[in-house]
């Protein structure tokens, strides 16, 4: 599972637990966090690898995280050990941080730890164990010990503990671990998965689970996992089924993506994945690409580069021709080496380095060499201006201004060309895209059809309303990215559609089940 900016509403650590007729049910409150943990599709894709209900199920409520993802507790050990984890259908092992996690892992020492000695059955294996993710190889080794799940009991259990846990991702998280719930051809070094081992121990009545998750940001609860069957609260009429067509994730055949204005996405059929690990609807670049044009979105990068260029040109200009650039930068504060740069920065530095190396090529080279020492131009390649600091962006921002303002253009002319530079960046398709606000009720419906019915988002279904410093913004749910054959091409249905539709995997009959969530 894995998981890329501004602020949406969380569920909060404050837990309150109570038994009822042997159902085990988690009170959430809720605050809000950071969004800088939404699910990067590209992380994601480097993963993959590409209460008891009236039908005898067992329910672990899951808690709402940023309103995209969603993590439960379970404990191991005896007594159990508590430890908050993402129920994931997309991976299919257990892990959790370890007591002998490295001295240099700030994650594992913000997070609850595992602690073999405190376990009276914890049993040895310590085989080594290691997984891939976008910002590198999550590692450890793997134990045996008691999995309690919700008021179940999964005895001889085998998990990773994680020694060292790669970027700020798990840093930032408020869960602990993942638990996998995807099929065992999946799962690394062969472990059985937590589920699989509930149906061998016969601790489940039927080998199905079912997630509700609860998109209303004001609900108290933030959804529900039911072991072992359904709980009918929580869906609206039958449930329509797709077979699996590949085990190891819970994978099937969608027929098509349809909106009003774009041509059709997933034409002649395509391959799918019901995820709960992904926060977002993510699909081929292309395709997600069309899809945002047609709903009104603009690509957030894109949005804020003409916002930098429109605010800072003017002053730049100003006072570029009596200032080394350093100075220029610092007068008008973006000069801060302290400061780490903002996403939008970085790419607003690589628009600004397209478009200078665009003037440069039209310049006398004299002229050119008057204006940027040449160890300057080499140090200005985009690999490397993504790693700059906020004053070396505007540095190059100087330069090019002083380019433009070489070859006569005019304020007006730089700013258009800039702002084209801006739009021009393929990110609608690739990267986060916004919408008015305002709009809402005039954007289109987005329907998904598979097993021939059609399943409909509507647009406060598929936006996500956020808050931004007090200011609301609307960002668009879906998101591309290409996943080569044979894996890909490939839809990743996540929580936006989840939460929309009560989603039953059926592991018995290897079948993915959606209904209308109530």
């Amino acid at each position: 599972m894995m998981r890329s900016s501004v602020l949406l509403v969380a569920a909060c650590c404050f837990l309150s637990v109570y038994a009822q007729d042997q159902l085990v049910k988690v009170s959430l409150d809720k605050r809000p966090l950071s969004l800088d943990q939404i699910s990067s599709p590209q992380r994601r894709a480097e993963q993959l690898g590409l209460l008891q209900s009236s039908n005898g199920g067992e329910d672990i409520p899951i808690l709402n995280f940023l309103d995209a993802q969603y993590y439960g507790k379970i404990g191991l050990g005896s007594p159990p050990q508590d430890f908050l984890v993402v129920f994931d259908t997309g991976s299919s092992n257990l892990w959790v941080p370890s007591s002998q996690c490295s001295w240099f892992s700030i994650a594992c020492d913000l997070h609850h730890k595992y602690y073999a000695g405190n376990s009276a059955t914890y049993t040895k294996n310590n085989t080594k164990f290691a997984i891939q993710y976008g910002s590198g190889s999550l590692s450890g080794f793997l134990s045996s010990d008691v999995l309690t799940f919700g008021s179940l009991e999964v005895q001889h259990q085998t998990f990773a503990e994680a020694t060292k846990e790669p970027g700020l991702a798990f840093v930032a998280a408020k869960f602990d671990g993942i638990l996998g719930l995807g099929f065992p051809e999946i799962a690394v070094t062969g472990a059985v998965p937590p589920f699989n081992n509930m149906i061998d121990q016969g601790l489940v009545k039927d080998p199905v689970f079912s997630f509700w998750l609860n998109r209303n940001v004001e609900g108290r609860q933030g959804g529900e996992l039911t072991l072992g069957g359904v709980d009918p609260a929580h869906f609206k009429g039958e449930h329509v089924w797709a077979p699996v067509t590949r085990r190891g994730y819970w994978q099937i055949e969608m027929d098509a993506v349809k909106v009003p204005g774009a041509s059709s996405a997933c034409r002649d059929g395509c391959k799918a994945i019901a995820d709960s690990g992904t926060s977002l609807l993510v699909g081929p670049t292309e395709e997600v690409a069309a899809i945002n044009l047609a709903i009104g979105a603009e690509g957030v990068v894109a949005a804020q580069c003409r916002s930098l260029v429109k605010a800072y040109l003017p002053q730049l200009i100003k006072i570029i021709a009596t200032m080394p650039s350093d100075q220029v930068c610092a007068t008008i504060g973006l000069c801060d080496t302290h400061q780490i740069p903002t996403p939008a920065r970085k790419l607003l530095a690589q628009t600004l380095a397209q478009a200078q190396q665009t003037q440069q090529d039209q310049i006398p080279p004299e002229l050119l060499r008057r204006i940027i020492p040449a160890e300057q131009r080499t140090a200005q390649k985009a690999d490397q201006v993504q790693e700059s600091s906020q004053c070396q962006i505007c540095e190059m921002a100087v330069n090019y201004v002083k380019v433009a303002l070489a070859n006569n253009e005019t304020e007006t002319q730089i700013e258009d060309k800039l702002a084209g530079l801006c739009d021009s960046l393929s990110f609608l398709g690739s990267s986060q895209a916004v919408v008015d606000c305002d709009k809402l009720s005039e954007l289109p419906d987005v329907s998904f059809t598979i097993a021939g019915k059609e399943f409909g988002l509507t647009p406060e279904q598929y936006i996500l309303k956020i808050d931004a410093g007090g200011e609301a913004q609307c960002i668009s749910g879906f998101m591309g990215l290409d996943i080569p054959a044979p894996a890909g091409p490939l839809w990743i249905l996540g929580d936006i559609f989840l939460g929309a539709y009560h989603t039953v995997f059926d592991y018995g009959n290897e079948r993915v089940g959606f209904a209308e969530a109530a």
